[in-house]
């Protein structure tokens, strides 16, 4: 079993380096090393014969609470997973693009994978209205809004045809602020993200008060699909927890 955990330890070590080489955009990428360091400390407990001088109902807690964390694990990730292929409906009143970052150079590579997915589906359906979300973080050169804008309407979608919500933060005030630019709940909306992110963002529109809602799934980078994974596992935790969810 220490071997195991050791094994465990050094592939979230060498997680850890990859999603930091590639520079994924946030600092989720410590959590891996976090984790490595438990395995370490869950190998030498065994090799060293320390876990079995424990309490045996603290033993057995500790299990419990593992075992029950790994099951709602997988049950999310189950969740996260049913809505990865995602296609939305024709025609949808409007669409909302949820923000990610913006570097000097364009829009990060999660970013322009939401971007390429509203062109084909506003190409597609040329009545539908599109609502850009996200504000301006402090390592960004402009709002995450102008960002996008600038770069459907240089792919030739109609300005007309775009809405910029520039305030937003977080996914939440993503679905609550462009609500308030809608000014309707009765509205047909698509959620256009990530494929990891579509479950979140579908159920906070729903929680929102959105009538009609469904996602549009773009799709992700495969080298960092693990990290996004477990990082949105947290992120649905926490909406869940702030009441954003359900």
């Amino acid at each position: 079993m220490s071997i195991l955990c050791i094994l465990a330890a050094l592939f979230c070590f060498l997680y850890c380096a990859v999603v930091f080489l590639i520079k994924s955009g946030s600092k989720f990428y410590l959590v891996w090393a976090v984790g490595g360091l438990c395995f370490l400390g869950l190998a030498m407990m065994l090799h060293f014969g320390w876990w079995d001088r424990l309490p045996l109902m603290l033993r057995r807690v500790f299990c419990a609470a593992v075992a029950a964390g790994l099951v709602l694990f997988v049950i999310v990730e189950g969740c996260i997973i049913s809505r990865f292929h995602d296609r939305g409906r024709e025609n949808l009143d409007y669409i909302i693009v949820l923000g990610a970052q913006m570097k000097p150079a364009g829009p990060s590579a999660v970013l322009k994978f939401r971007l390429d997915a509203a062109y084909d589906y506003l190409t597609e359906n040329e009545n539908t209205l599109c609502i850009v979300s996200g504000g301006k973080g402090s390592n960004e050169p402009c709002t995450e809004a102008e960002g996008m804008y600038r770069y459907l309407t240089e792919r030739g979608i109609a300005p007309e045809r775009i809405i910029m919500e520039d305030k937003s933060t977080d996914t939440s005030q993503n679905i609550a602020y462009s609500m308030e630019l809608i000014g309707r709940k009765d509205v047909s909306v698509g959620i256009v993200t990530n494929n990891f992110h579509v479950f979140r963002g579908v159920h906070i529109a729903k929680a929102k008060g959105f009538e009609d809602v469904c996602g549009i799934s773009a799709r992700s980078n495969v080298y960092f699909q693990l990290n996004n994974m477990v990082r949105e596992f947290f992120g649905i935790m926490k909406d869940f927890a702030c009441g954003n969810l359900f």
